[in-house]
Order: structure tokens, then C-alpha cells, then sequence
């Protein structure tokens, strides 16, 4: 079979549920191989990551990771996808990198929602205006029907511009009053430090925490933490990897076993909301494994045209 070359206009055949039953139906899979590894320059990141699970395939993602591209008016994050066969190890097909990385962060996300947001959350916070944050906005009407979005972001410029292109979605400055107001938080930024405020979670919230990837990176403080259930993609990709859980651990401020389940424990039913009044915190670290899933399912609806 000839290697097929997946560009960006495959997205017109995607769907955020059926991405979303590719993913529980991969997690009940053999639990993937998984290999990360990152290279830092400065600011700079390069990130190659590999995943092989028995009976799906084998697939490489490398990522660049430059902040300053911004100030230019280019992509901060480039790269490239290959996928693999399972049988033979040939290669399946060479995937557009931001088509995978779209679809894989924000069904990420959104799968993590399905599970631990309350059904009927309408009022979607998000921190960022970026590009991830665009796509978290359909991704989540997947789900959440008529859902309406606050955006803020550092420059109120960035979050109007959002809000001008993007029906049902309105801007703010003020942060505080839009987590207060929401039924999930979405934090998709480029933040070190924290900037959402365990004070300010309310009964019933669920978060989504997407933008710190790496072992320096934070979006949520100590007290989002400590007053949440914990919940991640991937136990092996986040804990000992990404800051926002790496830090806290290190300095005792929750422990391992605060982290109550990953998506392989969908099928045990214990990735779940247990009340509507708890405060529910779910970290997407983005797995090779996912990316994996994420491929494959983008192959196979390319085939079935």
C-alpha cells in the first residue's frame, strides 16, 4: 500500500465524538509503549515523542517548541507526524503536525470533560486566545451543547480579536469574575508561573489544564490542588515531566495518590465525577500514545472517503 500524505483538508471529515470513542476504544488496547525526550535551547524546546501500542501501531512526533516565533507573526509550535504500521513497521502515512496536534489536544481535553464536568455545564471559561484555545471551543459544543465561552488572556486586544471572529464567545479582563462565573475553566496558555487561583474554584467546576508542558511550566497554585479531585491523561507523561504536578509533589504539597486515575481506568469506571458540588482538576499532558490514537483515527477516516 502506498504511504499516504494527510494534510490539513482531511479536518472536514473529522469528528470530536467519534475522536472521542477512537481514544476509549485505544485504552482498552495493551497500554502503550511510551518514550519522551526533550531537548532545551533558552526558551526553546525540541520534543520527540514515540508511542507503540500492540494492535493500533507505532508513531514518532517531533515537535519545535519556539516562544519567540510569536513576536514574528509565525507558528510558536512545528513539526511532523509519522505513522507506522503495527504489522510490518512500514510506514502508513505522514500526518500534517497541526492537524494531530489540534485533535489530539483538544480531545484530550474534551474527553477528560465528558467524564468529570457536570452534563449540564453551559458557561466555559478559557485562559488563553491562542490556537489551542480556538480549538477547544468547538471541541467542547461537541459535548456541551450551547455552551457559551469567556476568553481572557494577557492582552485584552488578543481575547477581542477571538471574540470578534468566534460566535457565542465574549472577552474580559477580568479573570477573576469569569472563573467565579464558570462551569469549566480551560487554561491554555504559555504561563511559568500560576495564574488561576484556587480561591477563586467554586462547587461543581471542573478544570481542564492544558498549556504547561514543561518541567518549569505551571498555569494552576497549590490551592487549586489541594481543593480538587486530580485526574490526569497519563500518569507516565505528567507526574515526573510536567511542573504542574512535578513541583507540587516535590514539595509535598499533594502526593501521588492524590492523582485518583488516568484514562486507562475509564474502562474501571473510576475516571468520573463523584458529586455535582466537588471541584474537579484534569491535566492534559498530551502523550505520544494519544498522538498515536490520534493519527490513526485521522488514516482511517481519510481511507473511508
Amino acid at each position: 500500500m502506498s504511504i499516504e500524505v494527510i494534510g490539513p483538508e482531511a479536518e472536514a471529515r473529522l469528528d470530536w465524538l467519534a475522536l472521542l470513542d477512537a481514544f476509549e476504544a485505544g485504552h482498552r488496547l495493551p497500554r502503550a509503549e511510551i518514550t519522551d525526550s526533550f531537548l532545551y535551547r533558552g526558551q526553546d524546546t525540541l520534543l520527540s515523542r514515540a508511542a507503540w501500542i500492540d494492535g493500533l501501531g507505532l508513531a514518532v512526533k517531533m515537535a519545535t517548541i519556539f516562544p519567540g516565533n510569536a513576536d514574528a507573526g509565525q507558528p510558536t509550535v512545528n513539526g511532523g507526524v509519522c505513522l507506522y504500521s503495527d504489522r510490518d513497521g512500514t510506514l502508513d502515512a505522514l500526518v500534517d503536525f497541526h492537524l494531530v496536534t489540534r485533535w489530539k489536544t483538544a480531545g484530550d481535553s474534551l474527553l477528560a470533560a465528558r467524564h468529570l464536568a457536570r452534563p449540564d455545564s453551559r458557561n466555559i471559561t478559557l485562559l488563553g486566545a491562542g490556537t489551542v484555545a480556538r480549538a477547544m471551543v468547538s471541541a467542547y459544543r461537541a459535548v456541551f451543547e450551547g455552551a457559551q465561552f469567556t476568553v481572557w488572556s494577557r492582552t485584552l486586544a488578543s481575547a477581542a480579536q477571538m471574540a470578534a471572529e468566534l460566535d457565542g464567545v465574549s472577552a474580559t479582563d477580568d479573570l477573576e469574575s469569569a472563573v467565579r462565573g464558570a462551569d469549566i475553566i480551560c487554561t491554555a496558555t504559555m504561563a511559568r508561573a500560576p495564574i488561576l487561583r484556587g480561591a477563586w474554584l467554586q462547587p461543581g467546576q471542573h478544570v481542564d489544564l492544558i498549556g504547561a508542558f514543561r518541567p518549569d511550566m505551571r498555569e494552576a497554585d497549590d490551592e487549586c490542588l489541594r481543593r480538587a479531585r486530580l485526574f490526569v491523561d497519563s500518569r507516565e507523561t505528567t507526574l515526573d515531566h510536567i511542573g504542574e504536578l512535578r513541583i507540587p509533589l516535590a514539595e509535598g504539597v499533594i502526593s501521588q495518590g492524590d492523582v485518583l486515575a488516568d484514562f486507562y481506568d475509564l474502562p474501571q469506571g473510576t475516571f468520573r465525577r463523584n458529586s455535582a458540588d466537588e471541584i474537579t482538576i484534569a491535566k492534559n499532558g498530551g502523550g505520544a500514545h494519544l498522538d498515536l490514537m490520534t493519527a490513526r483515527y485521522i488514516l482511517d477516516r481519510w481511507r473511508m472517503a
